[in-house]
């Protein structure tokens, strides 16, 4: 048996990734609006490919939550509502700060790990401006996930991860105005301050201001009832279920 991959198979494999990536552009770019419906056929005659590859693209677009699956109606942009984002930032705004006082007292994590990523987060966004959407969301995913986990409470990280949609985290960033953003990343050395020190009510209080900042940042930006799909200029990581700034 050949320990090489079937050229048929392999092009698939390719063209399978080339419409995943023109798909998920099309709708951070906001071409594919929040509620559009995502037809296979015209799909694959738009990219030029046929229509297995798009099937494996909404696959991980579904996986990734850009998209949702309707039985019998096909594939649609993933919307959200005001509400719906109010839940979630209220779930942070619980869980993160209590996380990060955790943290804060177990002596268990790498501060100057911490404080390696606030810095290459800082070269990324010089000014506030995001060079790189993609790096910047995975620091930015990183940074927190450290937090969580030397929080010492096993199942914390999981049911942080399980409110949070990973759009929403490219959404925090793409919707964030370069004033914003610069508060942001402020935050992030502030907490490894905290962190460092070790000061349990600091580092609980700058990650509340953090999550809540954030969430006033979006609804600055978005206002109205609903807080459409993600209408933004470039892409997330492909990671998944990891907190926004």
């Amino acid at each position: 048996m050949s320990d090489h991959t079937p050229p048929r198979e392999a092009d698939n494999g390719h063209a399978a990734d080339d419409a995943y990536r023109l798909i998920r552009d099309q709708i951070l770019s906001g071409q594919r609006s929040a509620g559009a419906w995502l037809r296979e056929g015209e799909l694959a005659e738009s990219i030029g490919v046929s229509r297995t590859p798009v099937r494996e693209a909404l696959r991980r677009l579904t996986a990734e939550g850009l998209v949702r699956h309707e039985r019998n109606r096909g594939v649609q942009v993933q919307a959200w509502s005001i509400h719906d984002l109010d839940e979630i930032f209220s779930l942070r705004a619980v869980l993160e700060p209590w996380g990060c006082r955790l943290a804060a007292t177990t002596g268990t994590i790498d501060v100057d790990a911490l404080d390696a990523l606030a810095h290459r987060m800082d070269e990324v966004a010089p000014d506030g401006r995001p060079t790189d959407v993609d790096e910047l969301t995975e620091l930015n995913n990183r940074f927190h996930r450290m937090i969580l986990e030397a929080s010492d409470n096993s199942r914390l990280a999981g049911v942080v991860s399980s409110v949070i949609q990973m759009p929403l985290v490219w959404r925090t960033f793409s919707r964030y105005s370069p004033d914003a953003l610069r508060r942001s990343l402020v935050h992030h050395h502030e907490l490894v301050a905290a962190l460092a020190a070790p000061d349990p009510d600091w580092a609980e209080s700058v990650m509340r201001s953090h999550v809540r900042a954030a969430w006033h940042s979006i609804r600055l930006r978005d206002g109205g009832d609903r807080a459409s799909g993600p209408d933004l200029p470039d892409q997330v990581s492909a990671t998944t279920g990891q907190p926004p700034l």
